[in-house]
């Protein structure tokens, strides 16, 4: 029988036929993107956003907007628009990236931060995958720029070269023209190429030992959150809530098997003790040998989180009876997860379904990481912008985890509260700090 991946690019290539400069296939990490936003009644997507606040009048919106159409132009990824062609999910490239830049009219009362909610949560999929917001702050003298794009055309990996690409945008001259011909296409040449070659690596990837892993890794998972209550959140009320905190760096910083650790503390708060509780992290890296093009090339990998008192983090066989405890069998087994890295998140849940498992491919939880060295700040005309964060948006998981590593620990997690509600959730954060303080947290 056909790979998940063989059988996609089967029906991609029926469907593209001399189209494939205008459709393109997408990696397995988007068509996850696509397909849970199918699935979504509100067809809202994943979006990422990130918040820069500047000083009054130092933006030049009209140039901005040039900068961002310049950097769109550029890279394949962000002039296309995911979308689903008769069932098959795939990238339609725009011959001339339509980048606008909104400054949202606030309603009396409105803050700056409730404008950019606002226009977020009425992110219509049908536009460009990148899209500026600018509002003003007169409180602070700042203006608040919000960069966002649409998950399925941009993994983290990327964010940093798009940050740094727009600011070198805007410092070109304002009639700064848009890339030849050649260079577009030498570009979607580039573009194309590397995703085939994400796909060659999943389809080599999905083989009946790897599937069989996966069955029995994530056999005992069930979905453990409880189902959204809209009506738990009150009217006006914002639809999410959010903690962060900032630790002592440790020595090297924390190990993946230790965040994984830590996150089990936060999931036995949140869903009780001895569960097994599916908890999805970005993980993967560019084919070898491809170009370093813009995209969404990471896969979402799934740790069967244990949330029993004496248990490592689950190795497959059920809560509490896996054969090490503590966090050097949590490494062993994010190791051997770690070799069949390249399955995609589709394959994965249909191999744990045909075992037989309850589990439909929902994420309790999520966790990201990321490097304070690889976030440089958005410097426009010499001017570096301050990364702010705008609270209180719709979050796609019950729960999500984020941890940026460098002079300190920065620990964000945000939770939906139509599933979780706040005092429960709040608890659930103390316990991922504490377990993440130096003195409490040996790195494996």
């Amino acid at each position: 029988m056909l790979s998940i991946t063989s059988q996609y690019l089967a029906r991609y290539r029926r469907l593209a036929g001399d189209r494939s400069d205008t459709l393109l296939p997408v990696t397995g990490a988007q068509r996850r993107f696509v397909l849970v936003r199918s699935l979504d009644p509100t067809g809202r997507p994943d979006l990422v956003p990130m918040f820069f606040a500047f000083p009054s009048a130092t933006i030049d919106p009209e140039r901005l907007r040039a900068a961002a159409r310049r950097l769109a132009s550029r890279h394949t990824a962000l002039r296309s628009r995911p979308t689903v062609v008769r069932g098959t999910p795939v990238l339609s490239v725009a011959a001339d990236p339509d980048i606008g830049l909104t400054r949202p009219a606030r309603v009396p009362g409105e803050s700056p931060a409730d404008a950019l909610r606002r226009e977020l949560a009425s992110w219509d999929a049908h536009g460009p995958a990148l899209r500026l917001f600018l509002v003003h702050d007169e409180e602070r003298e700042e203006d608040v720029l919000a960069v966002v794009l649409d998950h399925a055309v941009c993994d983290g990996r990327s964010l940093a070269r798009i940050v740094d690409e727009l600011g070198a945008a805007y410092a070109e001259e304002a009639g700064g023209s848009l890339p030849a011909p050649g260079e577009t296409e030498a570009e979607l040449t580039a573009y194309r190429d590397a995703v085939l070659g994400q796909l060659a690596a999943e389809e080599k990837a999905e083989t009946p030992r790897a599937a069989a892993y996966w069955a029995d890794r994530l056999r005992t998972l069930r979905t453990h959150a409880p189902a959204p209550r809209p009506a738990r959140v009150p009217d006006g009320a914002r639809p999410s809530g959010a903690a962060q905190a900032r630790l002592p760096a440790h020595d090297g910083g924390v190990s993946f098997p230790g965040l994984l650790d830590a996150c089990r503390s936060a999931a036995r708060e949140l869903y009780g003790p001895d569960r097994t509780v599916p908890l999805g992290y970005p993980w993967g890296s560019r084919p070898a040998g491809a170009e370093p093009v813009v995209g969404c090339f990471l896969n979402t990998l799934v740790f069967p989180v244990d949330t029993g008192h004496a248990s490592a983090s689950g190795t497959g066989t059920g809560p509490g009876t896996g054969p090490g405890t503590g966090p050097e069998a949590t490494a062993d087994a994010w190791w051997d997860d770690l070799d069949r890295a390249d399955v995609p998140f589709d394959a994965v849940v249909a191999a744990v379904r045909s075992a037989g498992s309850g589990w439909t491919g929902g994420l309790d939880g999520l966790l990201t990481v990321d490097d304070d060295t690889r976030r440089p700040p958005l410097v426009l005309d010499g001017v570096e912008g301050r990364e702010v964060h705008v609270d209180g948006r719709p979050v796609r998981g019950p729960f999500a985890v984020s941890v940026t590593q460098g002079a300190e620990i920065r620990l964000r997690m945000v939770w939906d509260r139509t599933v979780l509600d706040d005092e429960t959730a709040h608890r659930a954060f103390d316990a991922l700090t504490q377990a993440l303080r130096p003195s409490d947290h040996p790195v494996p």
